[in-house]
């Protein structure tokens, strides 16, 4: 579904207009088989680790994007060094695959990875995609990080590093503070329903890994 002009209001915030638009989606997304096995502490170490291998293709590309972006008047006002994950991604890819990365065949990474780097080009739109990963990695990221810490038996901080902001000791502060900002973003009025589309269109992408992820959940569940 498209987002009309009547439904993006001009007199709506930007931030609630991305969240409530995008809300069916984000629903969709997190209820996969695959997302409700992990948060249940039914994914095994290979399962994880290949969750990981696939987002660390989009992080990647996230990154770069941002990294080309950072002195763009919208899109730069947002991007900030300490959210980069890839780094965190990488360490905990050691970790869990113990040296044997996964392979990464995907179309729905594909997909993803090629929809982010076509906001290159358009970074009104990478609003969408920065706002849908990391606000999320500090919001329901922080409750995956706590369950595999307890479900695992991990020492604090092991394997999680995707889910520790060392530089944010208080996430809510900062998405306050985060949302607050794209309320006052210079965005032209036939820009907002291009960013709540986008919104809607990365959360699809997500449910689309996710799927793959849960056409494989036989050979992922953890035994106990």
């Amino acid at each position: 579904m498209t987002a009309t002009a009547q439904q993006v209001s001009e007199s709506t915030t930007l931030s609630t207009l991305m969240r409530e638009g995008s809300m069916a989606e984000h629903r969709e997304a997190e209820g996969s088989a695959f997302m409700s096995t992990l948060t249940d502490g039914g994914v095994s170490e290979a399962g994880y680790a290949q969750y990981l291998a696939m987002y660390r293709e989009v992080y990647a590309t996230l990154e770069s994007v941002a990294s080309d972006l950072a002195d763009h008047p919208v899109a730069g006002r947002l991007i900030d060094p300490r959210l980069d994950r890839l780094a965190a991604i990488e360490a905990d890819l050691d970790f869990w695959s113990q040296g044997e990365r996964p392979a990464v065949d995907s179309r729905a990474v594909d997909a993803y990875v090629a929809k982010v780097e076509a906001s290159r080009t358009d970074p009104v739109l990478f609003v969408a995609h920065h706002y849908t990963r990391y606000l999320g990695d500090l919001s329901g990221g922080q409750v995956i990080g706590r369950l595999l810490t307890r479900e695992f038996g991990l020492q604090p901080g092991e394997g999680v590093a995707f889910y520790a902001f060392g530089e944010i000791p208080k996430p809510k502060p900062y998405k306050d503070a985060y949302r607050a900002t794209l309320d006052t973003l210079p965005v032209e009025a036939v820009d907002r329903p291009r960013i709540v589309d986008e919104v809607r269109s990365v959360f699809g992408l997500n449910g689309a890994i996710f799927a793959e992820l849960t056409a494989r959940l036989d050979e992922f569940r953890r035994t106990r």
